[in-house]
């Protein structure tokens, strides 16, 4: 067994006629992470609270047959070939339109109907703190252009950090959005709302949208609005205020954009529970951070320990571009061409205050 209670057994197993496993991660300071080669999705975090004790900090299932039929299979997962939305699930590439699948409202949303969190990723475990995962996403699949090869590499740190790391080429000029979507609860009981969470985001504008989830266009200041974490707040302050971007997402589901230089790696977030004193930091070298407050979430699954997870018990931060960037030319790109190569890094660093 895990530390965080899970059977590595319940997760083995054949998707698409490929292995499917669960890889374990240990430092030396007793931290745990679990990673599910099926979506590349991270099952289980467990870091110390303010008292010593481990807890699990992300949600997820408790055996691969839940995640092949959850009521969330974004949890924890790598989301492309491009995360978020594309408005209408239309762009246009070197003179040719393409269309997507349409899996939100009128939008094509995380890479269509089978994006990478519904594909078997090739698996290696570098060493017992670093496992890699790579997946060729063919030409035409998903009706995106191009073989695109990613490798997605998820280190533990001995000082309690997940570094995850992210390459991707391709053989043909496509497009390339690509975030991790773990849900967060820092307070280890996740059938609790995570509101109390205290939350400071490096962001002096985010990304207003339509009632769609698709930006309007240029960037608005945070400032006087629900939307401003320049300095800490809960969560809970301001999500319910009758704002009209709040009521759009049923809360917060948009895209904060960084103070920082395009590519540069730095600070982006902080949150920590005041119930278990973890903090968590995160560094990221992407231009923006989607903070999703499970919206969405209706409790009607047992998953790990026996949580059912509710509306809000967890919140993301996909560190990512910004959605629907192919159709607005003055947000950083999202292409990629043949010779280039992208990388990208984001860490989710772990203490206790």
């Amino acid at each position: 067994m895990t530390k965080s209670g899970l059977n590595p057994a319940d997760f083995t197993g054949k998707v698409d006629g490929k292995d499917v496993q669960l890889y374990i991660l240990t430092n030396n300071k007793g931290a745990e992470v679990t990673v599910l080669n099926y979506g590349a999705k991270i099952v289980s975090l467990m870091v110390p609270d303010k008292n010593g004790k481990l807890t699990d900090v992300v949600q997820g299932h408790q055996n691969l047959d839940a995640y092949l039929h959850s009521e969330e299979p974004s949890f924890g997962a790598v989301c492309g070939r491009v995360a978020n939305r594309i408005a209408k699930g239309k762009f246009t590439l070197e003179g040719k339109e393409y269309q997507l699948a349409i899996n939100n409202g009128p939008n094509s949303l995380h890479g269509g109907v089978k994006g990478f969190h519904f594909v078997v990723w090739d698996a290696k475990q570098i060493d017992g703190q670093t496992v890699e995962l790579t997946y060729l996403a063919k030409d035409g699949e998903e009706n995106y252009p191009g073989n695109l090869t990613t490798k997605v590499t998820y280190h533990l740190t001995e000082d309690n950090a997940l570094d995850v790391k992210y390459e991707a080429t391709t053989d043909k000029t496509t497009i390339l959005n690509v975030t991790n979507h773990s849900y967060f609860n820092l307070s280890g009981d996740a059938d609790q709302d995570a509101m109390d969470h205290v939350v400071v985001i490096d962001a002096k504008e985010y990304l207003p949208t339509d009632e769609t989830s698709i930006p309007l266009g240029k960037p608005a200041t945070v400032v006087g609005t629900p939307f401003d974490f320049l300095s800490p707040h809960t969560l809970a302050e301001r999500i319910n205020e009758d704002f009209e971007q709040l009521r759009i997402g049923k809360g917060y589901d948009h895209c904060w954009v960084l103070n920082k230089k395009e590519g540069e790696y730095a600070f982006a977030v902080e949150c920590t529970s005041p119930k278990t004193g973890i903090c968590m930091t995160i560094h990221t070298s992407e231009p923006g951070v989607q903070v999703y407050t499970a919206n969405w979430l209706a409790g009607k699954q047992v998953n790990k320990n026996g949580h059912k997870y509710p509306e809000r018990s967890s919140v993301c931060f996909e560190t990512q571009h910004y959605p629907d960037a192919i159709n607005h030319p003055d947000y950083p790109t999202v292409i990629l061409k043949p010779g280039d190569k992208f990388e990208s890094r984001t860490t989710f660093a772990f203490s206790v205050k």
